[in-house]
């Protein structure tokens, strides 16, 4: 059986300008992804302001093509330096970083892209045949159908990490607490305007994102200026062996299946499935006394699982808009301002776009393997890129990209006061992607709860009668009491051995 909507991508492998900006989003990803606190979350959120001028296939593959490419990038000074430059790499650096120290580092450079560009491009196939089904599946929602999935979004914020699923789940509410900014659509009553004209529309997305990645990051790493950096030199990058690829195939295999599962899971993204990732390779290794000195299948795990995740993320954004991790609420937002609503209408009215990112993200999967496999020598140089230069330039853009949206200078305010607080709450535990994710979710959880109690007679137990949505809404009361549930029984069990 041939790949689903095959026909689509001639025009996307034809057309020069998509081809180059896949090319340009390829090289920028890697870029970013090796510098480290920059992030492709970040970068599409720069990005995002000055995709506007392009027609949505060009900007989306842009934006698609930046985040398969950022996801590999971090492992590049995650290996050189010991310095992830992005937090999916943070599980590839505990055997990488060794390798390097041993005089290995092109190994496991060459490890890294392959089991990337592996998982890549295994999550992007499942994503061709996957995302049609479900949106197949959605046909049969309505508003308390998506209201539910909405909220077993929001849970599973929960379980992104989990020694914070309070905080996490506080910093969604929060999210949906600036969502209702403006008027209410159905009853027209203005909420927390204070009465500034600008706001009655509601806070905009891109100035919330820029401020929260860009701007938090930005004082973030104010306070690291002057700290030493060490790195390991590289004298070749060279392919592995076909013993080393025998060694990784059944582990790659592996950590691919599970980091596109916990892509599709909404809320989770690539650093929960590395972490599974390496914790499994370590788990079914014949030498797991080996991980963490220097073991190939410690670098091949979750490289595999983390560049999975991101197509595994692109299902549930595409075919339901409900985003799959932090980056993909950015795209999400991408097309919606672009004009476009993801869901199963979407598969209809708009195949060639989909497809077309579709084939776009494969594509920048097959691309960043050479370029990660030619110029990580390269590539690992930019991490000595001075701050005073790098950040300066960051703080410009975000200026440009929160001003050019809708020329408003209370955009840049929302943009300084979001990175403020993000700064703010960071430093207390909070991470930015809770608050993203509730920020993007907040309108599809206030206009399908209206229009479900509307549909329902105001009445609460009509969700009863609705089977898909009970579902969801059981999941994510399984999601939200599971941790607590799990830490009282460990709590308790010690007592109980001691009483027995």
């Amino acid at each position: 059986m041939g790949l689903p909507g095959l026909e689509y991508a001639l025009p996307v492998f034809t057309d020069p300008l998509v081809i180059g900006l896949i090319i340009l989003g390829t090289v920028a990803g890697v870029v970013v992804g090796a510098l480290p606190g920059l992030s492709s979350s970040m970068a599409i959120a720069l990005l995002l302001p000055f995709s506007l001028y392009l027609d949505p296939v060009p900007a989306i593959s842009l934006l698609a093509a930046l985040y398969c490419a950022g996801t590999y990038g971090g492992s590049i000074t995650a290996i050189l330096i010991n310095a992830p430059g992005a937090p999916p790499a943070a599980a590839t650096a505990f055997d990488g970083y060794p390798m390097a120290v041993k005089g290995e580092a092109g190994r496991a450079l060459g490890i890294a892209a392959i089991a990337s560009s592996s998982g890549g491009i295994f999550s992007v196939i499942v994503l061709l045949f996957a995302a049609p089904f479900l949106a197949r599946i959605a046909y049969s929602f309505g508003p308390p159908e998506y209201f539910a999935l909405a909220i077993f979004g929001l849970s599973m914020l929960a379980s992104i990490s989990a020694e914070a699923p309070v905080k996490n789940l506080i910093g969604g509410c929060l999210g949906l607490l600036i969502a209702t900014v403006g008027v209410d659509l159905t009853t027209g009553v203005e909420r927390f305007t204070f009465g500034v004209p600008e706001l009655s529309d509601g806070i905009h997305f891109i100035p919330v994102l820029i401020g929260l990645f860009a701007v938090t990051e930005l004082l973030s790493q104010a306070q690291k200026l002057g700290q030493e950096k060490f790195g390991v030199r590289l004298s070749a990058v060279k392919l592995p062996s076909l013993d080393d690829l025998r060694r990784v195939k059944s582990t790659i295999l592996r950590s691919s299946v599970i980091g596109t599962f916990i892509g599709v899971l909404p809320a989770e993204g690539a650093t929960m499935a590395a972490m599974i990732g390496y914790n499994e390779a370590k788990r079914w290794s014949d030498e797991p006394e080996a991980f963490g000195k220097g073991a190939i299948e410690g670098v091949a795990g979750p490289e595999a699982a983390n560049n999975a995740a991101t197509g595994g993320a692109m299902v549930p954004t595409l075919a339901l808009g409900i985003p799959g991790s932090a980056t993909a609420a950015v795209i999400l937002g991408g097309l919606q301002v672009h004009g476009l609503r993801p869901g199963p209408y979407l598969f209809d009215e708009q195949p060639g776009l989909l497809y077309g990112i579709f084939f776009a993200m494969l594509l920048a999967n097959c691309l960043f393997l050479f370029v990660g496999l030619a110029g990580a020598k390269i590539f690992s140089r930019i991490s000595l890129v001075p701050p005073t230069l790098l950040w300066p330039t960051v703080f410009a853009l975000c200026f440009v990209g929160a001003y050019g949206l809708e020329q408003s200078v209370i955009d840049v305010w929302v943009m300084m006061l979001a990175g403020l607080l993000g700064f703010v709450l960071k430093r207390h535990g909070f991470a930015p992607a809770p608050i993203i994710m509730g920020l993007v979710l907040g309108g599809l959880v206030e206009s399908s709860l209206a229009q479900s109690m509307i549909i329902f007679d105001q009445q609460w137990t009509g969700f009863l009668g609705r089977p898909i949505a009970l579902v969801f809404l059981g999941l994510a009361s399984i999601s939200v009491l599971w941790a607590p549930t799990r830490a009282a029984i460990g709590r308790l069990l010690p007592r109980n051995r001691r009483t027995a």
